[in-house]
């Protein structure tokens, strides 16, 4: 059996929702008059369309039908999450992000993918995010990389993309689409699940309406590109690329549902990042209540302001990079609940990635947060 032929939407929509595939039934006959024996008149009757279920009378009541179908099921499921029975789930698993080596990773150059393969080998998790700015687009070093995670037994679940789609140069946009579609098809080439994507840079002039508009249209013109590869591209509540001038555009919560509202697709999902809500002075279990049916990926972090207030931290945005006040801490040290983060999480049946992003004071803070995230997912998605 073909195995990408599951790569569907409604595939996609099942294990986004924490249903288990449990088998499949093949060779059943096709359910239509025309070829399904047990109807009485076999070969006589109506096959309607898609298009029928809303212009033809008769196929309009069929319709009804199946949005009464609809109402059940959501009954059902309802019952399903409350009840002690069928509880059986997957664990999320746990990746981690080179946050504490982007500079040497993709700068100085100091340090390359390997080393950072052979320090997230020792973490105790089961894959490694990796970033954009690291990746070598040949095939000697993504042969080479797939090989070295595939001996350490770790995976590449998420690819961190920072792509600027507020850009307003139409060939240096076009660059960044590119950039966004190439990274979808490498996330595949990897095994990967999700692609970050962005909104772009809070450049000054950008109207509010005008901004979401052009991300809009063009988040939606890689939506074939992200169904072609079974990669899903994950929007995150993002603060600001360490490599930008401004922070993001999206970062407001209203700007960020916005954008998210308006492309209903299975191929768009997001990527919370509870911290950053905190740095848009909002708070971050509201947004996660807001769309959490729709998280794919998570980032979990604990960042803090080491001095000074989110005033202050506004008066210094307009920089490359992040402002010195702005730490990020040990997970579980800082300002986030995670206990209230990982019950919304397990409520909608969120079984995928959450990727670490701390280590910045070394690899040892890096190894408590793994310590900590570990025994928070144990107590909250038992098996």
């Amino acid at each position: 059996m073909n195995h990408s032929a599951w790569r569907t939407p409604f595939a996609l929509a099942l294990s986004l929702k924490g249903v288990v595939l449990a088998g499949v039934e093949l060779g059943n006959e096709i359910n239509w008059t025309d070829f399904n024996g047990d109807f009485p008149i076999p070969g006589q009757g109506k096959s309607f369309t898609f298009d029928d279920l809303s212009r033809d009378p008769e196929a309009r009541q069929v319709a009804q039908g199946f949005l009464q179908y609809l109402k059940v099921l959501a009954v059902l499921k309802e019952v399903r999450d409350h009840s002690k029975l069928n509880q059986h789930r997957m664990k999320p698993k746990l990746a981690a992000f080179p946050k504490c080596y982007l500079d040497e990773l993709c700068v100085h150059r100091t340090m390359t993918p390997r080393d950072w393969i052979e320090i997230g080998a020792t973490l105790g998790v089961d894959g490694l995010e990796f970033f954009s700015g690291f990746i070598e687009d040949n095939e000697a070093f993504l042969r080479e990389t797939k090989a070295l995670l595939e001996r350490h037994g770790l995976e590449m679940p998420m690819m961190c993309c920072s792509p600027d789609f507020t850009e307003p140069d139409p060939e240096l946009l076009e660059a960044q689409i590119v950039m966004e579609r190439r990274m979808i098809a490498i996330t595949a080439f990897f095994g990967g699940r999700y692609c970050r994507v962005l909104s772009g840079q809070r450049r000054p002039g950008l109207a509010i309406d005008a901004g979401i508009a052009k991300v809009v249209r063009i988040i939606r013109s890689l939506l074939p590109c992200a169904e072609e590869h079974g990669v899903i591209m994950a929007m995150e509540n993002h603060y600001k690329d360490s490599y930008w001038l401004y922070p993001e555009f999206a970062q407001p919560m209203k700007i960020f549902t916005a954008i998210l509202e308006q492309i209903n697709s299975p191929w768009l999902g997001v990527n919370f990042d509870p911290s950053n809500t905190l740095l848009a002075g909002e708070d971050p279990l509201e947004l996660l209540e807001r769309v959490k049916h729709r998280v794919v990926s998570m980032h979990a972090s604990d960042r803090y302001l080491s001095s000074g207030t989110l005033e202050d931290l506004r008066k210094e945005e307009d920089a490359i990079g992040y402002a010195k006040r702005l730490s990020h801490g040990i997970i579980g040290k800082g300002l986030n609940d995670y206990d209230k983060i990982f019950s919304t999480l397990k409520s909608v049946g969120f079984s995928s990635w959450i990727s670490i992003e701390d280590g910045l004071n070394g690899v040892e803070d890096l190894r408590e947060s793994v310590s900590f995230l570990r025994a928070k997912i144990d107590e909250h998605f038992p098996e």
